[in-house]
């Protein structure tokens, strides 16, 4: 009874230790987890090249697609190519293809995963270059300086362009847009991205709350069995 009175206390202690409350938060290992969309990223954007899993991380869609399937890292095997909405309303431009619905492209796209993370998270706007802070924020700064390898080009997603199918999406991280390109010919890099959150690891400032709750608890215990 007194050692779950204590672990109790110690768990109150620990959730008013003021949890980070950023949408990225990094995890061990080359790892980040975005807490607004639920997902875990890589946070090198050319794993694939540093791996050795290809020459230069330049792929296809089709081999870039398989890279992240069958991608084992930190423990996990469900990786996958990150998303983009081609219905994403916050997009400055529409394409309409009869037959088909509205395919939303261009700047400030936020409701696909991959282009939240580079509009939202990043700050990089239409027509500008991720690189470019001007108007950037603090935290917006610090989440991009989370990740390595981060390219001033193209990358992958793993959505399909419906209309003609030979196509996928792809965000322009040089130009802070989304558009769609030949899946077959053209060779981009590719980053990789997993549902939920991997193994948290406790910030500095909430161990040291921990161990100072724990210490009095350990303390109030004393004074109770010499009483």
């Amino acid at each position: 009874m007194k050692l779950s009175l204590s672990l109790a206390a110690a768990a109150m202690l620990l959730s008013m230790s003021g949890a980070p409350r950023a949408e990225l938060q990094p995890r061990a290992g080359g790892m980040v987890y975005d807490t607004t969309l639920d997902i875990t990223w890589l946070t090198d954007m050319n794993q694939a090249r540093t791996s050795g899993a290809d020459a230069d991380g330049l792929m296809t869609w089709d081999a870039a697609r398989r890279w992240a399937a069958e991608l084992v890292f930190g423990g996990y095997s469900d990786w996958r190519l990150p998303t983009l909405n081609p219905s994403d309303t916050s997009c400055d431009r529409v394409t309409v293809v009869p037959g088909f619905p509205p395919q939303h492209h261009g700047g400030n796209c936020t409701g696909g995963e991959l282009s939240h993370l580079f509009v939202a998270d990043f700050g990089n706007r239409s027509g500008e270059s991720v690189f470019d802070a001007t108007g950037d924020t603090a935290q917006q700064r610090a989440n991009l300086a989370l990740f390595t390898n981060v390219p001033n080009g193209q990358l992958w997603s793993g959505t399909v362009y419906a209309p003609d199918t030979i196509s996928a999406w792809v965000f322009v991280t040089r130009t802070g847009s989304q558009t769609w390109i030949d899946r077959d010919f053209v060779l981009l890099q590719a980053v990789a991205v997993r549902p939920g959150d991997v193994a948290a690891v406790p910030e500095p400032q909430a161990l040291a709350l921990l161990a100072a709750g724990l210490a009095v608890v350990g303390l109030l215990q004393r004074r109770r069995a010499g009483a």
